[in-house]
């Protein structure tokens, strides 16, 4: 009798993004302190301040009140978004995600749930603009959620980006504060930025 010798496949070793997104999935931030995960770079920000929370407070009570389809919202919503191109394996927390009320999209939805569904993020920048503008931008665009509304505090405008396409979404439209920007459907209203001056 002969023994014959069986091959053992060799286990891949994980990769550098398996690596960083197992890191990130484990980490503990401090109270109150918000991780992401953003085009392969964990980002750590502190609390907002109170002229980001004083947007996010206008736009959220315009939605509400004013958007022709019924929105939840959520503040702290973790959204898992798809990888490739210029977003790998992403973990984001918008400043305000919107969902049709009908959907019930936030009950019973995981910690880091798909975006499938969601009408609008939003955004408020703060100390890494560039994040907002550019980085948070192509991820949102890739995941195809519909619209992503940019308030930027530095530039003093809101923009509203909509149609997704790959990496980027193509139509703008801005508004310096204080002039209206029209919301699409769902939304369907104009949206006052004159709170925000």
């Amino acid at each position: 009798m002969s023994a014959v010798a069986h091959e053992q496949p060799i286990s891949e070793s994980p990769s550098e993004e398996d690596i960083l997104l197992e890191g990130f999935l484990s980490l503990h931030s401090p109270e109150g302190f918000r991780a992401e995960l953003i085009e392969g770079e964990i980002i750590v920000t502190p609390p907002p301040d109170g002229d980001h929370e004083d947007y996010i407070s206008h736009l959220v009570k315009q939605v509400i009140r004013k958007s022709a389809t019924d929105m939840s919202v959520s503040g702290g919503k973790g959204l898992r978004l798809a990888s490739g191109g210029l977003c790998p394996k992403n973990h984001v927390v918008p400043d305000a995600t919107f969902a049709p009320e009908e959907l019930r999209l936030f009950r019973g939805a995981p910690s880091w749930m798909d975006p499938k569904g969601v009408a609008m993020v939003a955004e408020v920048t703060s100390t890494k603009p560039d994040q907002d503008r550019i980085a948070k931008r192509h991820c949102y665009a890739r995941a195809a959620i519909p619209l992503y509304l940019l308030i930027d505090r530095d530039k003093s405008q809101v923009s509203i980006f909509g149609k997704p396409l790959r990496d980027e979404y193509t139509e703008v439209h801005l508004a310096p504060f204080g002039q209206p920007l029209d919301l699409p459907a769902p939304f369907g209203f104009e949206l006052d930025t004159k709170p925000f001056l």
